[in-house]
């Protein structure tokens, strides 16, 4: 049994999934004492056996949600379809609630802003001033909507302290993303594809309405991604934002898909994309701590990070995140002074 394999769905689903998707933390604790299905996942390429992916891409082609006992039985039963299906799709979840958790940033740029997404699949995430926010906060509901009115697509989001609510949207005058394969709204499969990477269980009930909301929302007017790899892509994107905009480059969930020698070069190339393109630059990272190893000195020692990202800011930790936008605690690190 792949020893390093059985440890990542353990994980997954005791600390991931645990609390709020009881199903996908069944079917991952079950894969992590299961030899038989660790076997057929060890044989994919290593960039193919996430969990996300395998479980995606199981609903994809009719697996039941049903306990892992009926699960595990339809999945050896096909196994080559779910195979075909993980090896021609990839883990984009293009998720619009993280938008809540980037605003309260956002909002505090001083001026016009331009927006660099890498990873950004459909680029969803590049809209976060059309989107409408409504902020549960120690003193109640903060509403935050467009100026031509609210949304159809409503954010919802925790946050610990009315100090970080937004005050309002940012003036986003240019919008890019980057990424490997990009989502075309267009295609029926592709947005459905997003839907099933949606996490099934009563904390995500309303992620797949919000999601297809967005999308319709987006396919009238879609930002231009360009495809390829970040390292190579993001100076050239970056030198074409204007120049008496700041420029924001931001990700979620995107640098833990990188190798180690991959993540290197792109610190590197954040540290100095400023002076190469001869703008003001801000970089807003939402990752989890193992995969920003290299921050952890900046984080409070024992502060339990599970099921969040830890927000940065330029390489400050500023908040906790949840992964799919609606927590957001800015308490552990309110000495970082971006939320007086």
């Amino acid at each position: 049994m792949d020893g390093v394999l059985a440890a990542v769905y353990d994980e997954f689903g005791r600390t991931w999934a645990h609390g709020t998707s009881p199903l996908y933390e069944e079917w991952a604790i079950g894969i992590g004492a299961d030899p038989e299905l660790l076997a057929l996942i060890s044989a994919l390429p290593p960039g193919k056996r996430q969990p996300n992916l395998i479980f995606a891409s199981a609903r994809h082609e009719g697996a039941p949600l049903a306990p892992y006992p009926q699960w595990r039985e339809w999945m050896l039963a096909h196994w080559p379809a779910v195979v075909r299906t993980a090896l021609s799709h990839t883990t984009q979840t293009n998720e619009v609630g993280r938008c809540a958790t980037l605003l309260p940033v956002l909002s505090r740029i001083d001026g016009p802003v331009a927006l660099l997404e890498v990873g950004t699949a459909a680029g969803l995430c590049l809209y976060p001033d059309h989107y409408s926010y409504r902020y549960t906060t120690p003193s109640g509901i903060r509403s935050l909507d467009p100026s031509p009115g609210p949304s159809e697509v409503v954010l919802p989001c925790r946050i610990d302290t009315d100090a970080a609510v937004p005050a309002g949207l940012p003036e986003v005058v240019w919008r890019r993303g980057i990424d490997l394969n990009p989502l075309d709204l267009t295609d029926a499969e592709a947005v459905s594809w997003l839907a099933e990477l949606v996490w099934p269980g009563p904390d995500h009930d309303g992620r797949a309405s919000r999601l297809r909301a967005a999308a319709e929302y987006v396919r009238a007017d879609p930002p231009a991604i360009i495809r390829g790899d970040l390292l190579e892509e993001l100076p050239d994107a970056a030198a074409e934002s204007p120049a008496d905009a700041t420029l924001v480059v931001f990700h979620s969930a995107v640098v833990l898909y990188l190798d180690d020698d991959a993540r290197q070069r792109f610190l590197t190339l954040i540290d100095g994309l400023a002076a190469r393109i001869g703008r003001r630059v801000v970089w807003l990272s939402n990752e989890t701590l193992d995969t920003m190893r290299e921050f952890r000195h900046r984080v409070p020692a024992g502060l339990d990070t599970g099921q969040r990202f830890v927000q940065t800011v330029d390489g400050r930790p500023v908040a906790l995140a949840g992964q799919h936008g609606a927590v957001y605690e800015t308490a552990p690190f309110a000495a970082s002074g971006i939320f007086p």
